[in-house]
């Protein structure tokens, strides 16, 4: 799970500590024993591609430690093609087809993204072909 955030990684790390997340080999990913699945922390701003998304386009939780903004699934999917676009990148690409078969997507925006960030059209229509 990827949680962007401008604070140090020192601190993140001595905060997640107590619920057994340790700073693995790569600096903003940290491990948990029990548990394949990893936290990372990349810094900001929220971006998928070369689209920076402004707070206000995003949901907002409000929680007692502070807000918490949750990004769209088209926002998701925005992530995952532009890693297979990019870098090639086959688990990505699965991963954006799980969520476009799970969830409702905006799919013109996400043609909309593609034209803008340079990726064929033709990616999308695969991905909105396979998600059924």
């Amino acid at each position: 799970m990827d949680f962007v955030s401008s604070e140090q990684l020192t601190a993140i790390g001595d905060a997640i500590a107590a619920l057994g997340f340790h700073r693995a080999d790569n600096a903003r990913q940290f491990d948990h024993a029990d548990t394949q699945w990893y936290l990372e922390f990349p810094p900001g701003p929220v971006a998928f591609g070369h689209l920076q998304v402004r707070d206000d386009d995003v949901l907002v939780l409000e929680t007692d430690y502070g807000p918490l903004r949750i990004v769209t699934p088209t926002q998701i999917i925005m992530d995952r093609m532009a890693a297979y676009a990019h870098w090639n990148d086959n688990p990505s690409l699965d991963q954006a087809i799980m969520v476009a078969k799970r969830q409702d997507v905006d799919w013109p925006a996400l043609y909309e993204w593609a034209e803008r960030d340079g990726i064929d059209a033709v990616e999308i229509d695969k991905l909105k072909s396979r998600a059924g």
